[in-house]
């Protein structure tokens, strides 16, 4: 009995959302989708009842609110942290043979997300006790247990508001919550009352124009970052092949971007993990040391309050930021690495790798053209492609939320990241429904 049927029983006692028995409309899912996003900022503007604030150590780890979709001291104080944890160990210890199933099974798929869900729900309560007691949060006398319960099931909502969008919404909660935090304090840096548009038309008002450049680099890098993701979400290469016994050609495009950025969000979710365990071992000898060096590689390089780039501008600050690059060389060569570990889980995972993909080729009557049907010389064609594509995607995602990073823009570098490559995929599916309500017939073709 493997140990997903072990724990079979619990997951049956697990309260799940029952999806829809006739699809929504695009409209329908566009509500509920609005609904979760408004229900996920009511939560963050809620504060964990019975806390310290003065006392709490939580700002240590405010880098990472907009990426986990969390807001320390609110009820969304772990954010995604679970669910996407959970996703991290599941994959490794499937990656690694410790856990034997078969994902193009849907039973075993099936058991693979409940379980998925039961330790994501375990891990709410771990970080929960964690936040607590390495003193992130500092509970009021005698309120330790209701504030780790409401932190618990903060992020418990979470999951299944996640599980809501997933099924009565548009793309996915996760996603959702993350476009959703990084615009909302976007939105507010630019415009609030002591934000960037403000002071970079005062530096031009009194005539300061380098001040005025400096200023105005997060935005600058916003744009750049949104460009580079578009071209890059265009790029594919198109495999030929031919459909059923007519013979007629097709392409099957493997894009560039194969992994999307769910490697990012793994890794950052992981260095998260890693600066929270650094600060709460600091304090123990040989322990502390190690996480020391961790916490180094995971930490993003700045000069006190300042972005590395926009040190590197000022000359007063040029040379504190000298030392502080090869601190970026090892960021950036961890990020990486780690990023591709991930996007080759990740295409494994979700079916995506070549066995998984020319198998459904197979099914679906397709071959390649001047080869005999046969999903080994598909599987051979798609080993040229989809594992080099794999790693290129991956560190390029990689890359281009590390440098982002490093250079101060709005929201965090890897934010902007997550949240065009979000919005870019919801665009596509608003469009990819759109068409198929117009035209029924085509819906059903592609079901």
């Amino acid at each position: 009995m493997s140990i997903l049927d072990a724990f079979e029983p619990i997951y049956k006692l697990l309260p799940e959302v029952k999806g829809p028995e006739v699809k929504p409309t695009l409209k329908r899912r566009l509500i509920w989708s609005a609904l979760a996003l408004l229900l996920f900022f009511i939560m963050g503007n809620i504060t964990v009842y019975g806390i310290n604030v003065a006392a709490s150590a939580g700002g240590q780890l405010q880098a990472f609110e907009l990426i986990l979709a969390s807001k320390i001291g609110s009820l969304i104080t772990v954010g995604i942290g679970p669910i996407v944890l959970a996703s991290i160990i599941l994959q490794m210890l499937v990656g690694g043979k410790i856990i034997n199933i078969d994902l193009s099974n849907p039973k075993d798929r099936a058991r693979f997300t409940s379980m998925q869900k039961l330790f994501g729900i375990v891990l709410c309560f771990f970080e929960a006790i964690v936040y607590t007691v390495g003193g992130f949060l500092v509970p009021n006398s005698g309120m330790l247990v209701p504030v780790v319960l409401q932190i618990a099931f903060g992020a418990i909502i979470l999951i299944y508001l996640d599980e809501v969008v997933s099924k009565y919404g548009i793309g996915s909660g996760i996603g959702l919550f993350i476009a959703g935090g990084v615009a909302g304090a976007i939105g507010w840096r630019i415009f609030s009352p002591y934000g960037l548009l403000l002071v970079i038309v005062g530096e031009i008002a009194k005539g300061a124009l380098l001040n005025a450049f400096i200023a105005s680099l997060p935005i600058i890098f916003v744009i750049i970052i949104f460009l580079v993701v578009v071209f890059a979400e265009g790029m594919h290469v198109n495999i030929p092949i031919t459909v059923g016994r007519s013979g007629a050609t097709s392409r099957f495009p493997v894009k560039f971007l194969y992994v999307s950025n769910l490697p990012v969000i793994l890794a950052v979710a992981l260095y998260a993990n890693l600066q929270m365990w650094a600060i709460v071992a600091g304090k123990t000898p040989i322990l502390g040391t190690i996480m020391s060096y961790v916490s180094y590689a995971v930490t993003i390089p700045r000069v006190g309050n300042t972005s590395l780039i926009e040190a590197l501008f000022q000359p007063g600050l040029f040379g504190l930021a000298l030392p502080e690059v090869l601190h970026a060389v090892v960021y950036l060569a961890v990020f990486v690495v780690v990023c591709v570990i991930f996007g080759k889980f990740w295409v494994e995972m979700a079916g995506q790798g070549p066995g998984a993909v020319s198998e459904q080729l197979e099914k679906a009557g397709m071959s390649i053209p001047g080869f005999r049907k046969d999903p080994r010389i598909i599987r051979q064609i798609l080993d040229r492609y989809i594992p080099p594509i794999t790693i290129l995607g991956s560190a390029f995602v990689a890359l281009l939320a590390g440098v982002a990073d490093l250079t101060g823009a709005l929201g965090s570098g890897t934010g902007i990241l997550l949240t065009v490559g979000i919005v870019y995929r919801l665009y596509e599916e608003l469009a990819r429904e759109q068409l198929m309500e117009m035209h029924p017939l085509l819906g059903r073709l592609f079901k």
